[in-house]
């Protein structure tokens, strides 16, 4: 009997290698996995069948699934040092907002206001809405660091707006349009250090209107009315009189892109003027690849149904009430090949933002470095690469093999919430490790490379955050 069952052995080892993972915590993958698909590929499906919630497409911005016209087809495509540099810009920028220190100026002069939502344009990832009545379709990044949505509107003309995607939006030509006047309390809840641009009169005998501004951390400027309009969020979900900024003046490195999508904490947010209906809640997948399509979601799952399987949740809090736009957890320790690396969970005790818009994860220098010897002892075999940037250490020559071995990345949060990563999407990126060094005594940020392929649920409404893997 023995060789029978050293046979089944052999046998049921060499199945659970093919089909790309075992239980020992290491994934081997073909290399060819690696590389986007230069074709749209279809995605799992757009959320789960719940009435109860709203969703709608989500693809990569640079990619195949991002829609026709926009910058993916007419644009060339940032190198991976470009969008690195624009990355650590923006993590930059936030880490400082979160201390509650000013953005100064590459010379250390003046001052860059910043203002709540302002990012460093690395953002990543679109989706398309219906605006107004009858509803005109805009592209519009998304962003859970940002508040204050907005679109281009005409009549901005060449000199006032960048060249976008879709037809600018007629405000004209709605029926549900209206603008918010100056003396409302909507317009006098506007952050005075934010989002506030005062009273406006851009129309003759019309009363003053109230007017936004926002000025991002890269020098992006967008200015115009604060409005009210109907937004259609696929074909059934409508937010009626949803309040964002009718833009009438951009100015900056934008893209093609129409807009954006503010999904932050502050009352401004979509989230939160739709939580009477949404309960604060919302999810999003990231497609594991560029080429690959995945959705964005309102409300949580109906407890009532088996939706909420599959979910692990933690804590999730603002910084304050003065820094709501940002979502905050806290790790307590990560693994590498299933094997818990020994880091003292008060390195992590600051929190970390959880961020759509940030593309490389990091962490505080003592688990980095933990992290870091793990993974290269395990992918020992590779040769490194010389670093692709300052940031990313661990990059790997990958050439003449058709599968990789790559271990397994687990992140743990507090209240014993376990996430395994994806490998390799949510664990490589550009055949670098997708963490960074964020030094000592800092707030972390989770990156969306980290998420791609997990359901992540923001509930404020119960004050967790969720994650659910395999959604797409």
């Amino acid at each position: 009997m023995a060789f029978p069952l050293l046979l089944c052995v052999l046998v049921c080892s060499y199945c659970s290698v093919a089909l790309g993972g075992n239980e020992h915590g290491f994934v081997v993958v073909p290399t060819s996995s690696f590389v986007p698909a230069a074709a749209c590929s279809t995605p799992i499906g757009v959320g789960n069948p719940d009435p109860t919630r709203a969703s709608v497409p989500l693809a990569h911005r640079h990619g195949p699934c991002a829609p026709k016209g926009s910058s993916a087809t007419d644009k060339k495509k940032p190198s991976f040092a470009e969008r690195l540099r624009s990355d650590r810009a923006r993590a930059d920028h936030i880490l400082r907002k979160a201390s509650g220190r000013r953005m100064m100026s590459e010379g250390g002069g003046a001052s860059i206001p910043t203002y709540l939502g302002g990012f460093v344009d690395s953002l990543e990832y679109v989706v398309t809405l219906g605006i107004g009545t009858p509803a005109v379709q805009q592209t519009v990044l998304i962003d859970t660091g940002s508040d204050l949505s907005w679109v281009q509107c005409k009549p901005c003309n060449a000199s006032d707006c960048y060249p976008q995607k879709d037809p600018l939006f007629d405000p004209s030509k709605s029926s549900t349009f209206a603008t918010i006047p100056c003396a409302s309390d909507a317009c006098k809840q506007l952050p005075v250090d934010g989002y506030d641009n005062g009273c406006t009169n851009n129309t003759s005998g019309m009363p003053p209107q109230c007017g936004y501004a926002i000025e991002y951390g890269n020098g992006a400027i967008t200015e115009g009315v604060y409005s009210t309009e109907t937004l259609a969020l696929g074909s059934s979900a409508v937010v009626k009189s949803f309040r964002f900024g009718c833009g009438s003046d951009q100015h900056g490195p934008y893209d093609k892109f129409d807009g954006l999508l503010g999904l932050g904490g502050a009352p401004e947010s979509l989230v939160s003027q739709t939580a009477s209906v949404y309960g604060g809640a919302f999810s999003y997948c990231l497609p594991p690849l560029n080429s690959g399509a995945g959705f964005l979601t309102l409300g949580a799952p109906n407890s009532t149904n088996n939706s909420n399987s599959g979910f692990v949740f933690t804590p999730m809090h603002a910084f304050s009430p003065k820094i709501a736009t940002f979502y905050v957890v806290t790790l307590t320790g990560i693994s590498v090949g299933g094997k818990a690396l020994d880091i003292p969970p008060a390195v992590f005790a600051k929190g970390n933002i959880v961020d759509s818009g940030t593309v490389i994860t990091g962490i505080p220098t003592t688990a980095y470095k933990a992290l870091r010897t793990a993974f290269r002892s395990a992918m020992a075999e590779y040769p490194l690469l010389p670093p692709a940037d300052s940031a990313l250490d661990t990059c790997y020559n990958f050439t003449g093999h058709g599968t990789v071995t790559v271990p397994k990345v687990a992140l743990t949060f507090v209240g014993g919430a376990t996430v395994d990563l994806d490998v390799p999407s949510g664990v490589l990126v550009e055949d670098c490790l997708a963490f960074a060094d964020a030094g000592d005594g800092s707030f972390g940020i989770i990156g969306n490379v980290n998420t791609r392929t997990i359901e992540v649920l923001y509930d404020s409404g119960k004050g967790h955050l969720g994650f659910r893997a395999g959604a797409c």
